[in-house]
């Protein structure tokens, strides 16, 4: 028994350090050490093991279980960007906002309408636009579109800047910054689709052959280590528009990239994630694999309060999920 538990010791030290090395994430860029992004993928496993591991010591009646508490606390608030749960907010929201990757209108223009009206948001951000589909939302205006994300607002469209100059054929990223009036007061909505991993199920399918396995694996660092740099990129341009407004920031989006991550610590720097500050359960907004996956964000700015959020997992019309979230705006 021994031997078991020096074992499993090992093995609890060693998840540790992982979930500590992707915490490094927050200082760390993907061209200098990109596997520290690698981690923030498997943080739901890891983590999991971690609390199994506690479990057992509690079970075994061994204080190092306190010790493992006590370190097990510096990862409170990356769970809660996975997993959290907040108190209903009893002011009234000013805006509704929607952000949705509608892969293309793959499933029909009509149904992505029916449900987009249905919510009567003020503001929608769509990314994987898909170009030639034209949307029309009652209520709602179009402001800039490319062949990957647009936005409709209820308000007037006061400015937009392209702020990732994407070619399509290799770099598929897009992100725009558009400044609308709200009630005599200027906002910068922000809708960002970074660079996507392009993998399809059977890419990343295990079958149990452990040489067809580890080639998987292999083919699955090779595409995420170098779209981890161009990420890097791309949200060194997205932070341009954010640290330069002059308006608050409202930042939403397919990020491409799970919470806990080099984009996520770095897009969220100095903004608030709705979600931590008024969502209640899972964030996990892509489905289209059975793993939580969580790469659809709303952020604002501190003069901006999240009154509700919500990922709505009623509607299957997509490989994502909607986030949406309801806002009360500065004075």
């Amino acid at each position: 028994m021994k031997i078991v538990r020096l074992i499993f010791l090992i093995l609890h030290l060693g998840i540790f350090l992982l979930l500590v090395g992707m915490l490094m994430n927050a200082y760390v860029p993907p061209k200098i050490f990109p596997w520290f992004n690698l981690l923030s993928l498997g943080f739901p496993v890891l983590l999991t093991g971690y609390i199994l591991l506690t479990f057992f010591w509690i079970f075994s009646w061994k204080k190092r279980a306190f010790v493992f508490m006590f370190l097990g606390l510096i990862f409170t608030g990356p769970v809660k960007r996975w997993v959290n749960y907040s108190p209903d907010k009893k002011e009234a929201a000013d805006l509704k906002i929607v952000s949705f990757n509608v892969k293309a209108g793959g499933t029909g223009v009509a149904n992505i309408e029916k449900y987009i009206n249905g919510l009567q948001a003020d503001v929608v951000l769509l990314q994987e636009y898909g170009g030639k589909k034209k949307y029309e939302f009652k209520g709602l205006k179009s402001g800039p579109e490319t062949q990957l994300i647009s936005i409709y607002s209820k308000y007037k469209i006061i400015d937009q800047k392209q702020l990732i100059n994407s070619d399509y054929e290799y770099n598929n990223a897009y992100a725009n910054q558009t400044d609308i009036e709200i009630k005599g007061k200027t906002y910068r909505f922000i809708n960002v689709y970074l660079q996507p991993f392009k993998f399809e199920k059977e890419m990343v399918k295990l079958n149990g052959n452990s040489d067809a396995d580890e080639q998987k694996l292999k083919n699955i660092v090779r595409r995420l280590i170098p779209t981890f740099k161009m990420h890097q990129e791309q949200v060194e341009e997205v932070r341009k528009g954010i640290d330069g407004s002059p308006y608050p920031v409202i930042l939403a989006g397919d990020f491409n990239s799970v919470p806990n991550s080099y984009e996520y610590y770095h897009l969220s720097e100095g903004l608030q994630d709705a979600f931590v500050e008024a969502g209640k359960g899972s964030a996990t907004s892509f489905h289209d694999y059975k793993f939580p996956i969580r790469i659809d964000y709303i952020f604002t700015s501190e003069t901006v309060r999240p009154i509700s959020y919500k990922v709505d997992r009623s509607v299957k019309i997509s490989d994502h999920y909607p986030v949406i979230s309801t806002l009360k705006l500065s004075r």
